[in-house]
């Protein structure tokens, strides 16, 4: 979308400190997609205990060819949590690729994970399992009633291993200070 449409695709979204959703709570959203139709995004502050990349390349049965970090695999939002998504730096570009602005990228085929098993793969990348969905004026609509914040995504929020204090320094990044703000809804 072009800049002034209304639409947020590329952008952070922060969850407000009075956020109800526990799956959502001091959550940061990469926002993939935001149209007219609807709005999908990845959660890229809460990593699942349980998966790490090397075993998700064992459990799939991907040959690995190089020594892989043990990085957690992220919960990228609670649609669809069996369904894997590597958002990643745009050297690395497959035909089912979505290309989001023109920094990073969002790819949910297993040919991503085979790459990135013969070091072939993008730079950087995180893969979630799951996404976050709105429906056509779902988000537009959360947005007017003060339950996320939205600006500009930062590579070195996303990438960073640090999941921990991603929320503050994503809401840093907008000038916003966790004190400043209220866990309480209301409006003037």
């Amino acid at each position: 979308m072009a800049p002034g449409s209304g639409y947020l695709p590329g952008q952070f979204l922060i969850a407000m400190p009075h956020m109800q959703d526990v799956r959502f709570q001091r959550s940061v959203i990469y926002l993939c997609a935001h149209t007219a139709e609807g709005a999908m995004g990845l959660i890229i502050n809460k990593a699942l205990d349980s998966l790490t990349v090397p075993e998700l390349m064992e459990h799939l049965k991907i040959p690995v060819e190089v020594d892989l970090k043990p990085t957690k695999i992220h919960f990228g939002g609670p649609v669809e949590t069996s369904r894997g998504f590597v958002l990643h730096s745009c050297d690395y570009v497959e035909q089912a690729t979505l290309v989001v602005g023109n920094e990073l990228a969002l790819t949910a085929t297993i040919d991503v994970l085979k790459a990135i098993g013969r070091n072939a793969g993008p730079r950087q990348s995180l893969m979630t399992l799951g996404y976050a969905e709105w429906s056509a004026g779902q988000l537009d609509a959360e947005l007017q009633a003060n339950v996320w914040l939205h600006g500009p995504a930062d590579d070195s929020i996303i990438f960073d291993l640090y999941n921990d204090s991603k929320w503050e320094r994503a809401l840093s990044r907008l000038g916003v200070s966790v004190s400043m703000l209220s866990s309480e809804a209301g409006h003037a």
